[in-house]
């Protein structure tokens, strides 16, 4: 079932990126609802820490101001002394306001593989988060915008979780708002 969910989440997010368009033309329908995004990440640290993260979204507009969707996420980390692969998916809604401020819910279910390069240790784990958050939204196109924000995973636990924070900032890219 987790080598089907990975496919499925690869597959969609090169189809997701392939199809964003910036402006529309001319014989393009006056109102067409659906709408695509998401975010990139890179990251490095210390102990030749290495972390790159892809979250593809496809969003339905049920109303001008209300959007319905699914997110997935991928991320990859390695650093001298462990490596990590994580992949999640589910839906989400957000709430526009104006166009400039949103707020939103997004439910996510992870499957993580970990392995410890210094103790040669591996562990595959499950685990659920629901974040509830807002932020800012700024235009940067006919109908595109980038998305700043705070997330908070409600489910989060600090002595249970393999997410080191349950507050998430997050920057994202929709077009077809």
């Amino acid at each position: 079932m987790k080598k089907i969910i990975i496919s499925l989440m690869l597959i969609s997010s090169g189809s997701v990126f392939s199809q964003v368009s910036v402006g529309t033309s001319a014989a393009a329908p006056a109102m067409n609802r659906w709408t695509f995004g998401g975010g990139i990440g890179l990251g490095f640290g210390s102990n030749s820490s290495f972390n790159l993260q892809a979250s593809p979204r496809v969003g339905y507009r049920l109303t001008d101001d209300l959007e319905a969707g699914v997110i997935g996420s991928v991320s990859w980390q390695t650093s001298n002394y462990y490596k990590s692969t994580m992949f999640g998916v589910g839906p989400f809604v957000n709430y526009y306001i104006a166009r400039s401020f949103y707020v939103g819910a997004n439910y996510q279910h992870f499957f993580i593989n970990y392995t410890d390069k210094y103790y040669d240790y591996k562990y595959n784990t499950e685990e659920n988060a629901l974040y509830l958050g807002g932020g800012y939204m700024q235009r940067i196109g006919n109908n595109s915008f980038m998305q700043l924000g705070l997330m908070y995973n409600v489910l989060w636990k600090q002595n249970s979780s393999v997410f080191t924070s349950g507050l998430i900032p997050n920057i994202g890219f929709v077009v077809g708002l």
